[in-house]
């Protein structure tokens, strides 16, 4: 009798604790006291309270009602007149190289960091370089310089490099993640010499001797070297890349981010996502080469499994504007080193039938396409290749999207509303580079980059993105480019193409949510989606326009639960 009396004590205490876990994991919570503004709707619309349960919306609305929903055990979180919005989704970035920008020396310029010369560059190096961090890779790294920004305004060389070592590999990757600076050793490590030719839709800058390479190298002669380089030697390595990319994601506020140009570093993501690691949503695009490879697998769906999933291919057509490797149709007015005067950059992939095929591989899977493309020539081709595939097997619900399009013209916009493209244009040029673009391709030109408001008024589906890591991943730098478009010289750049604060907002929360298929789901404070929420200490729709870029993410919330709080 005892013992059938213990025996049912036991089952009782197991079954009164599984009980109290559900019911701790689907207690309401509250919010209110704060601007709550749940960007449904043209017009800012704000409510007094939300109610969260289970991970999802289960009430927007006033207090009164709010009190009924939650029932007698809830949670109340006073937000002490803080803003509560959706959590936020960049339109596009590379979530699997932030880790390199967390981690690595940080070469960018001012107000992000201190990279301001040529020596402080080297001294950056310098002091990067310990036994922990070389124990890495193997190499010694850093991320972000900008030759438009350094006062020398020219690109360091191995020359330069080998002021920091001449024993150890170094490699250090521009600000638009189309070039790499490697040292003699580099050089020597990657294989480069003088008889090494350029690979098709790269360069390998030489010296005045037009053959020894000078360490500068440009687009596919640099980015897959750049993934193997820099690829960390061990577990605990990629783990630490892994853990300081994430960490920064979540400081800026992001409750979904995208990988952009996905290629081995997608095992890694889907690794972190098996072990369960990912605290936010992160969604893949897998470079085109890799489509055979990796298209094929489960990770490949509309649904996140542990919070990863692959969205689709990624095509990229052209290379960096700020570097001059955009492929346009006028020649650039100041031409990189070396080259003359009818210089107009040029293709990653020259050939257009070799384009369309690869695009109709997509079509044929359904799958959707990322393309980068920002000069006109590209986005000319882009279009020219797009046509014949939507010619044949329509246009469907794709959302096939531009990525970039910083020189569009605004012909190639009215091309892209009838193609049904989203364009995921790039306003944070308008201050990173604004000043720059002028002086590459005059005045006039200069101040249409990153048209906008044209896309908008033409009906075209727009986003705004970070393109993390060529910029720090903050969105309220985003935010405050898209509406003021000011240059660091404090010039404007475009005042007609000016987004106001509400639209900006829209473009990195339902815009971007309707970009990836998941507007459903997110980008709104609305019944039923997922409590993916951001705090911010002030609301960017009551500021003046120039102190958006000073607004600190206080806390970020994903399904409910507290992924980053501000110390």
């Amino acid at each position: 009798m005892k013992k059938l009396n213990l025996l049912i004590s036991l089952m009782l205490l197991f079954l009164w604790s599984c009980q109290t876990k559900e019911d701790s994991g689907s207690t309401p919570v509250v919010y209110y006291g704060g601007d709550i503004l749940t960007m449904e709707g043209d017009q800012p619309q704000y409510v007094d309270a939300l109610v969260i349960k289970g991970g999802k919306i289960d009430f927007v609305g006033s207090s009164d009602e709010a009190m009924q929903v939650a029932g007698p055990n809830h949670k109340m979180v006073n937000l002490e007149g803080k803003t509560l919005l959706p959590g936020l989704i960049d339109g596009h970035a590379h979530f699997g190289n932030f880790g390199l920008q967390a981690v690595g020396a940080q070469l960018l310029a001012p107000p992000d960091a201190t990279c301001k010369d040529i020596p402080t560059l080297i001294q950056l190096l310098k002091e990067w370089n310990t036994p922990e961090n070389l124990a890495l890779t193997g190499w010694i790294f850093g991320t972000g310089f900008d030759d438009s920004v350094l006062e020398e305004k020219r690109f360091p060389t191995r020359h330069d490099l080998d002021q920091v070592s001449t024993e150890v590999p170094i490699m250090i990757t521009h600000i638009s993640g189309h070039f790499a600076v490697v040292n003699s050793k580099g050089l020597e490590v990657l294989g480069f010499d003088e008889n090494t030719p350029d690979p098709e839709g790269g360069i390998i800058r030489r010296e005045a001797d037009g053959k020894t390479p000078n360490g500068v190298l440009e687009e596919l002669a640099a980015i897959p070297y750049m993934l193997k380089a820099l690829m960390p030697k061990d577990q605990a390595g990629a783990d630490r890349f892994f853990q300081a990319g994430q960490d920064m994601a979540l400081s800026f506020g992001y409750t979904t981010a995208q990988e952009g140009r996905a290629m081995q570093n997608h095992e890694l993501l889907a690794a972190n996502a098996e072990k369960g690691e990912l605290k936010i949503d992160v969604v893949s695009y897998i470079d085109y080469a890799f489509a055979d490879q990796y298209m094929g697998s489960t990770w490949n769906s509309k649904n996140y499994t542990n919070h990863y999933r692959i969205g689709g291919m990624k095509i990229t057509l052209d290379g960096s504007p700020q570097g001059r490797t955009a492929w346009r149709t006028q020649p650039y007015l100041l031409p990189p080193d070396g080259m003359g005067a009818d210089y107009a950059g040029y293709p990653a992939i020259p050939d257009d039938a070799t384009v369309q095929s690869i695009m109709e591989k997509g079509f044929q899977n359904n799958w959707q396409i990322l393309v980068h493309a920002n000069g006109d020539a590209a986005i000319d081709q882009l279009i020219r290749t797009l046509r014949p595939n939507v010619d044949k097997y329509g246009i469907g619900d794709r959302r096939n999207t531009l990525i970039h399009g910083q020189y569009i013209r605004e012909d190639q916009l009215d091309s892209l509303k009838a193609l049904d493209v989203v364009a995921s244009l790039f306003p944070l040029h308008t201050f990173y580079w604004g000043d720059w673009h002028k002086q590459i391709i005059g005045d006039e030109l200069g101040n249409k980059i990153s048209p906008v408001r044209t896309a908008l008024n033409k009906g075209v589906k727009v986003t705004i993105h970070t393109d993390a890591p060529v910029a720090l991943p903050n969105l309220m730098r985003v935010l405050w480019t898209a509406v003021n478009r000011t240059s660091r010289s404090g010039a404007i750049i475009g005042a007609n193409e000016r987004l106001t604060p509400y639209e900006a907002l829209q473009a990195i929360t339902i815009w971007s949510a309707y970009q990836h298929f998941e507007e459903d789901e997110k980008g709104s404070l609305t019944q039923g989606k997922l409590a993916d929420l951001v705090i911010l200490d002030k609301n960017p729709l009551k500021v003046a326009p120039d102190e958006i870029k000073d607004i600190q993410v206080l806390e970020t919330i994903k399904e409910g639960e507290t992924v980053y709080k501000k110390d």
